[in-house]
């Protein structure tokens, strides 16, 4: 690492002042949207700033997995590894700072309709970016992408936001926006489409292995589990089974669909 590509800006990420320190272009160019010079830096609720052993710490480790298979020499994987590296922990720092603003973020993909976001989660692989794709593709400009891999939720003034976050995993698919929250489904795959509703007490432990990781404070965990509470109780839940097709998006747009 470099000293001299340190670099601090300020940032407003789901209405959090955020004062954030990067070495490394991938996150400032993630975050550049959310770049907020309006406010004083001593006012920021949050202050991100990885100390550079940590860095050489995480990249490290993917270096000791670098093959040459990946089409990159070993300079250029050490670059590229330094990036993600970055991305990932300050992507992760906020992750845990949100639980202290009445948020908590959630491994999903968030479609946009009619100023209500509904949150579609899963593993990886299932094929939740793709499902709101499909919102996309049927909807056209009725629909957007806020965020397609790490969403934020926030209770505001007694409502339940949801708000685009740099951090939307291998695409760049997110707003600077915040909007309510309309409905979270659960996903899994099925040749079949099906869906139904879910009580908080199932949905938990769906949404518990989709959110923050690696909590080692208890007063963190205390946080977390309250926020989970938050919005499992106060938003429709959903299990859905579905395959690719027009007809899994129809079965789910006219399901949870808010009609305003």
């Amino acid at each position: 690492m470099d000293a001299k590509n340190k670099k601090t800006k300020q940032y407003t990420i789901a209405d959090i002042k955020i004062l954030m320190t990067t070495y490394f272009q991938e996150t400032r160019d993630r975050a550049a949207d959310y770049e907020d010079d309006s406010w004083d830096v001593n006012d920021a609720d949050e202050v991100i700033n990885i100390k550079p052993e940590i860095y050489d710490i995480e990249h490290q480790n993917c270096m000791d997995h670098y093959d040459e298979s990946v089409g990159m020499d070993r300079s250029q994987a050490s670059i590229f590894a330094y990036n993600r590296v970055e991305y990932s922990l300050t992507g992760a720092l906020f992750n845990r700072y949100i639980l202290r603003h009445s948020g908590i973020m959630l491994h999903s993909s968030a479609v946009v309709v009619d100023g209500y976001a509904y949150l579609f989660s899963a593993n990886s692989g299932v094929g939740k970016s793709t499902h709101t794709g499909l919102w996309v593709k049927n909807l056209g400009d009725k629909a957007y992408i806020i965020n397609d891999d790490k969403p934020a939720i926030r209770l505001v003034d007694g409502e339940l936001r949801v708000f685009g976050t740099p951090w939307s995993g291998k695409t760049t698919l997110n707003e600077n926006k915040g909007v309510k929250l309309g409905a979270i489904v659960f996903l899994e795959r099925s040749e079949n489409n099906w869906i139904k509703p879910m009580s908080p007490n199932d949905a938990i432990k769906l949404f518990f292995p989709q959110t923050i990781r690696y909590i080692v404070k208890e007063e963190n965990m205390q946080l977390a589990l309250g926020r989970m509470e938050e919005v499992l109780t106060n938003c429709p839940l959903y299990n859905m089974g579905c395959n690719i097709s027009d007809e899994a998006f129809e079965l789910a747009y006219k399901t949870i669909k808010i009609n305003n």
